[in-house]
């Protein structure tokens, strides 16, 4: 739109050359990133309970309170009603067991580690696997168990 003033013409709505740059924007765009965040977030929630899966075992139920957890991964043994030994999910020959459990010693700064055995399994193949752990320096050990089942003064838990 052009207004005539006195002989000059003068453009409104319209910039000169000079006016006709744009400003670098100051401010910072969050929407792409929350967009970016729930997304990550979605992802997180549905992937974590895939990452608790492990070897199928049937644990024993006993009234006994879970432990405090701590800052550390906490190592654990599985024990298979077949016999298998599993170390953080991966299987061990016998021969290696002790082996490794000192290497994993030497390593870490808690003596603590969680055993997991079937229930079928025998009392003694329990009790070889915690004297290996015992003699591989591990003298803390929590077996693991189901939370539910009887009590001593006969009711459930």
């Amino acid at each position: 739109m052009a207004v005539f003033l006195g002989g000059a013409v003068r453009n409104r709505g319209r910039r000169g050359r000079r006016g006709n740059k744009r400003r670098p924007m100051s401010e910072i765009n969050v929407t792409p990133m929350v967009d970016v965040m729930l997304v990550l977030l979605i992802i997180f929630m549905v992937a974590a309970p895939l990452l608790t899966v492990g070897v199928p075992i049937e644990l024993p139920r006993t009234a006994a309170a879970p432990l405090p957890s701590e800052r550390e991964e906490p190592l654990t043994v599985a024990l298979t009603a077949e016999g298998e030994i599993l170390v953080q999910n991966e299987a061990v020959s016998r021969s290696e067991f002790i082996p490794l459990l000192r290497a994993v010693a030497a390593e870490r700064e808690s003596d603590k580690v969680f055993l997991r055995a079937d229930g079928a399994t025998s009392y003694e193949g329990v009790m070889q696997v915690m004297g290996a752990l015992n003699a591989s320096g591990f003298h803390n050990i929590g077996l693991v168990t189901e939370q539910g089942g009887p009590r001593f003064d006969g009711q459930d838990g």
